[in-house]
């Protein structure tokens, strides 16, 4: 089999005038800023195509978010989108809420906070990254086959339209880093690509990451999402 990458593709801006940690929770749809962003990954990625690059299967989660950020990419790719629930976003106990520091001070609050290594208040880390992982390694070999032989120049690729916690996860899993960390340190902002580059045998040769919609962040607003 050939090398073949998959991208990581983190969901635009939401949405979201209550600030609240909206989770899984449904109708969270992406702003007009992030309807932008989401369009300037369709560019960014039309133009890999137009330079070689064999991309040749997208899936999303099942979110809305991450269905929407798809969307342009899979009209400027005629990609089909497939949804994969193995990527969608951490469960959180605090789903819902407004996470403050006054909130968090509540007692009843208390028994979710014993353990950050887990974490406690939500989906264990080792959890999010074992599935996203499985899906990556899922969505080579569905990039291979649908290549049916034509590789490109670097081998077939793949976009799993994701959220910022279970990509970060997956990513401090595939380099050997502790996955305990201080959310407000994660390198994924949003719709930034981390492509994750397989060897002909399916093991990880290199991680990579990239901010094609960089110039649309300042201001943009990012409610951590676990």
């Amino acid at each position: 089999m050939p090398q073949a990458t998959v991208h990581l593709l983190r969901h635009g801006e939401v949405h979201n005038p209550e600030g609240v940690l909206y989770g899984r929770l449904p109708e969270f749809h992406l702003s007009e800023l992030g309807q932008e962003m989401a369009r300037t990954l369709a560019e960014y990625f039309r133009q890999r195509a137009e330079r070689g690059a064999r991309i040749t299967y997208l899936a999303a989660s099942p979110l809305d978010r991450a269905q929407e950020t798809a969307r342009p990419t899979s009209e400027a790719l005629q990609l089909q989108i497939h949804t994969d629930e193995r990527i969608i976003e951490a469960e959180n106990y605090f789903e819902g809420m407004k996470v403050s520091k006054a909130e968090l001070r509540r007692p009843r609050h208390w028994p979710h906070l014993v353990n950050p290594l887990r974490p406690s208040w939500g989906e264990p880390y080792k959890e999010q990254a074992a599935r996203v992982a499985a899906a990556a390694q899922d969505a080579r070999l569905r990039a291979i086959e649908l290549a049916a032989g034509d590789f490109g120049a670097h081998g077939p690729e793949a976009i799993l339209v994701s959220h910022q916690l279970p990509i970060w996860a997956a990513r401090l899993s595939a380099e050997g880093r502790p996955l305990w960390h201080d959310p407000r340190k994660r390198e994924c902002t949003l719709t930034s690509v981390t492509s994750l580059v397989f060897d002909d045998d399916g093991s990880l040769l290199r991680v990579e990451y990239s901010e094609p919609a960089a110039s649309l962040l300042p201001g943009a607003a990012s409610t951590p999402g676990a």
